[in-house]
């Protein structure tokens, strides 16, 4: 199995992470590319993750521990890994992820203040070591992005300071990894950032 295959779309709320990687995936499966693609999202993409993604995303009254969080992202995760990416890489395609680890090392392990290392360990358990082989992170202002957002989810709800952190966050951890890291600038129209990641991912398949 080959993790050079495995790419997530990472980002903010209202970075365009979900249509952007669904019309990734697209235009790699049409000609002239003709790329064995599969999409999928986190949380969810499984019965499980779908069950879990509403636990995590839909609002409550009662508050949700950040560590209860962390663990239930880990857990939609290792299901999706195990059943979903990790046969497809097996089977030669190309996985195009809306989110993944990344996520949780952003939200949880920064914005949330747990630890980015603690919360690596967590999920590297949680996906058997399965990391992304490129991430591509959409970077736009957190105003502009939490903007954009007309329906928020539990987490949206918490507003515009959040989301600051979890973008530096992310900075961070494209400055920690620069090979893996392409940074996109999500502000650009939809398409033009469609074509851009598009681009960037066939240049290293």
């Amino acid at each position: 199995m080959s993790a050079d295959r495995y790419i997530a779309i990472e980002g903010i709320e209202g970075a365009g992470k979900t249509a952007v990687s669904a019309r990734v995936a697209k235009n790699l499966q049409s000609p002239p590319h003709n790329i064995d693609a599969l999409h999928v999202r986190e949380p969810g993409g499984t019965d499980v993750g779908e069950d879990v993604r509403g636990v995590l995303l839909n609002p409550r009254e009662e508050k949700m521990s950040n560590r209860a969080e962390a663990g239930l992202f880990a857990a939609a995760r290792a299901q999706l890994v195990e059943m979903v990416v990790a046969p497809a890489l097996e089977a030669g395609k190309v996985v195009i992820s809306d989110r993944s680890a990344y996520s949780s090392l952003a939200y949880q392990g920064g914005a949330r203040g747990l630890g980015i290392e603690d919360v690596r360990a967590i999920n590297d358990f949680a996906i058997n070591g399965l990391w992304p082989s490129t991430v591509v992170y959409l970077r736009i202002d957190p105003s502009i992005g939490f903007a954009r957002e007309e329906v928020r989810d539990r987490i949206g709800e918490e507003g515009i300071e959040l989301q600051k952190l979890v973008a530096e966050a992310y900075e961070k951890l494209a400055a920690a990894e620069p090979e893996k890291f392409v940074i996109i600038d999500a502000s650009m129209p939809l398409e033009d950032v469609v074509d851009e990641v598009t681009k960037q991912i066939l240049s290293r398949l």
